[in-house]
């Protein structure tokens, strides 16, 4: 089944052209009110003039940007030496608390022994 002008009933036709008729005076009523060619007579809001920029920042800041930019390398290239971060001292443990740490996992190990019921080996064999 198409869905092709003439294939709808007189009547709807009809009700259509009166429609589009009142479209047209209310249309030329609008022109009047305005004049030919003055404003646009559709409601949709035109879209936003373009600038040409590229993202949203000005030239200005794009200059400001470039100079901060230029002003770095000129720095890094100059040879002045970057500040160096002292190294971190490597943190020992103390013999007493090595001595506790290697106490508790013997305790650790020994308990695991009790609770599985097995013996193990004094090395193991990869």
């Amino acid at each position: 089944m198409s869905n092709s002008f003439w294939d709808h009933p007189i009547e709807t036709i009809k009700k259509a052209l009166h429609i589009r008729e009142q479209i047209e005076a209310l249309e030329a009523k609008l022109r009047g009110i305005y004049g030919d060619g003055g404003q646009p007579l559709s409601t949709e809001k035109p879209a936003p003039a373009k600038d040409g920029r590229k993202g949203k920042r000005s030239p200005a800041t794009i200059a400001r940007m470039k100079a901060a930019a230029k002003a770095r390398w000129a720095k890094k290239k100059s040879g002045a030496p970057s500040p160096v971060k002292a190294a971190k001292k490597k943190r020992t443990f103390s013999a007493a608390s090595r001595a506790k740490m290697a106490a508790a996992q013997k305790a650790r190990w020994a308990k695991k022994k009790i609770d599985d019921g097995v013996t193990m080996p004094n090395k193991l064999v990869w």
